[in-house]
């Protein structure tokens, strides 16, 4: 099972957590306030009280091994840098940070974080979405179970035409669009069968969640 780290239980922390933990991945949850910890204590795996810049701490708690972390400090610039680096000490894959404006999201990425959030523009739902369907770049609902997403194109479907793929009678999705991004960030709308894709490609779908959920990845 994946673990995931939440540092900092404000609001779009404390949701986070559990929206992450509601489906199914194990969640420890990190702030420095008791209250903020015994809010949350009962929605997710783990909560813990303590100083997230502790690097012994964070290890004591099993926070090396997370799949991902999210650092959503926004009271203290500093403290959210010094989290950033010792999770990055301790070997953590994935850090994301909040940064509320764009110099802290450069400031972030020059530390070493992967990715940036702005809670005051992108919810927790949607951040849950991407943690847990990292293939999925994009998502937009068009009805009940039924979605437009962005996706990597998997490797076994590089230099084979869509003809060959069959990606309709084997997926059970549309692909409506494929950007390529060695020709300048070009959209092909509408392919055809005989359009072939390649390594880089975005393709964009169509179908029921399910069925996109199921779609391949690598």
């Amino acid at each position: 099972m994946d673990t995931y780290v939440v540092i900092g239980m404000g609001r779009f922390g404390h949701r986070l957590a559990s929206l992450l933990n509601q489906s199914g991945a194990e969640v420890i949850a990190i702030d420095k306030r008791m209250d903020r910890i015994d809010a949350i204590r009962d929605r997710v795996t783990i909560a813990v009280c303590l100083d997230s810049t502790n690097e012994a701490a964070l290890r004591a708690q099993g926070v090396d091994k997370a799949k991902v972390a999210i650092v959503g400090i926004g009271s203290a610039f500093e403290d959210n840098i010094l989290t950033a680096v010792t999770l990055k000490q301790l070997g953590v894959p994935r850090v994301i940070c909040r940064a509320t404006n764009t110099m802290r999201a450069e400031i972030l990425s020059k530390i070493g974080a992967d990715d940036t959030v702005n809670p005051e523009r992108e919810s927790a739902e949607r951040w849950a979405e991407r943690l847990l369907e990292p293939k999925i770049k994009d998502r937009l609902t068009l009805a009940k179970g039924h979605s437009l997403v962005q996706v990597s194109a998997p490797e076994a479907f590089f230099n084979k035409t869509l003809e060959e793929l069959a990606v309709g009678k084997k997926y059970k999705v549309l692909v409506v669009a494929i950007r390529r991004a060695d020709e300048g960030e070009s959209i092909i709308s509408a392919p055809g069968p005989a359009t072939m894709v390649a390594p880089g490609d975005m393709l964009t779908l169509i179908g029921s969640d399910s069925d996109i959920e199921a779609f391949p990845n690598d």
